[in-house]
Order: structure tokens, then sequence, then C-alpha cells
């Protein structure tokens, strides 16, 4: 190995608890390390993987932000996720062996490439990490559970704050702030996921702003008062 595949290998990088199984050996970090093929630049606005193409691997983010989106009948896209350093994408491939998404980088971003045919191979033999795959899936459709409650009943204040909540609790995990974030993602990307218009997004930020539970400069969120937020998502009985 040379000193710069060293430096980013799984078992030395700061992302490892996020991708990876805790508790593996020296030896299972390494066999581990020798899966990730490659790591690959995607430059902002570039596509990892197309709808349609075949799936062949699982991709690590290493550093970066991602959207997935489906081409609507109408032609416009329509957003299914947003895909931040530390999480794996590229799991909707594996059921017909063709991605049913494009995934297109919202910044310069980095992934680590792991084909899934070797990542079956070693899972058969390292249970935690097919315990670890197993839970990777899972996780995704009770994410996909959650948006369709999001789209199915919730209204636009409980859309943006759920939302809101739901990324600074991804990102205080990878060690951010827990009240500060900047939106990689436009007021339009946000409505397209959610469900809203761009102007019904913009009206509810400003609400939010009103009455103080936000404060907002341009793509910078800070989020002063979390327990109003938490409130609109769900309301406290009434005595």
């Amino acid at each position: 190995m040379n000193a710069l595949t060293t430096n980013v290998a799984c078992s030395n990088c700061n992302l490892q608890e996020l991708c990876m199984p805790l508790g593996l050996s020296r030896e299972e970090l390494d066999r581990v390390d020798d899966i990730v093929a490659s790591r690959r630049k995607i430059k902002r606005g570039a596509t990892l993987f197309r709808n349609g193409e075949k799936f062949t691997s699982l991709f690590a983010i290493r550093t970066g932000f991602f959207k997935t989106c489906i081409a609507s009948e109408d032609g416009r896209d329509q957003v299914t996720g947003f895909q931040m350093a530390g999480e794996v994408i590229g799991l909707d491939g594996i059921v017909n062996d063709h991605h049913t998404c494009d995934a297109i980088a919202l910044e310069d971003a980095e992934v680590c490439v792991m084909p899934f045919d070797r990542i079956e191979e070693l899972s058969r033999e390292i249970n935690s990490l097919q315990r670890h795959v197993h839970k990777i899936m899972s996780r995704e459709i009770v994410r996909e559970h959650g948006v369709m409650l999001l789209l199915g009943s919730m209204r636009a204040e409980e859309r943006l704050a759920t939302f809101l909540l739901n990324l600074v609790q991804r990102l205080h995990a990878r060690g951010f702030s827990q009240s500060e974030l900047i939106l990689r993602m436009t007021r339009e990307e946000i409505g397209s996921y959610l469900g809203l218009k761009l102007e019904t997004v913009s009206r509810t930020f400003s609400k939010f702003v009103e009455e103080g539970i936000v404060e907002v400069k341009q793509r910078h969120v800070r989020i002063i008062n979390t327990e109003a937020l938490s409130d609109i998502v769900n309301p406290k009985a009434c005595n």
C-alpha cells in the first residue's frame, strides 16, 4: 500500500464507525480495506450513477453531499433523498441489478467504491459485516416509510421542522454543531423532497424566523429553539 492509500483506508478513516460495523478485528478490518476497490472524486453537479445503469457497487460517502432523484412523468426531477459523509449510497440497485434513481453531487465529493459481489462474499465469513449491511438496508426502508408518512399526513410546518431536525441530528452524529447547519441543497430541492412548492418552503422558513425558532442567512441556518421545532412535529398535549 502506498502512503496515500494507507491514509484513506477504512481502518484509518474517521468515518469508520458510521459506515463500518463496530468490533472488527485487525485482520477483519484489513479484509474490509481490500474490498474498497477505488475512491472516486465527483464534482459538484456531476452524477455518481444514473437510473437504469447496471448495479455493481455500493458507495460509502467520504466527503460531500448527494441527492438522489427520479424523473417524474412531467419530466421534472423528484428528489427522493439527501445523503452525506458516512452514509452508504446505491442500495436501490440491489433489487434488480439496476439503479432506480440518479445520484448527483451537491458539492465536490469523494466516495469509496465497494463492489457488491465482494461485500456479499465477505459478509458470509464475517457475521458482523452481514448484520451491518442488513442494518443499512433496514435503515433505508425505515427512512422511506418516514418520507411516506411525511408526505401523507403532515402540514408544511411539520414537514420542514422534521426535515431540519433530521438533518441536524445526522450532522451532529458526524461531530458537527447541534444547532447550526449549511444547507447544501436549494429550497426548490427541499420542496421537491417534502412535496411542497418552492413558495411554501420559503414562506415556512420565514414563519419560523418570525417566531424566533430559526435564523436564516442564505443557506446558513441556526436553530435557536430546538424545543419549539420539536413541538411542531410532536405537539404537547394540553392539560
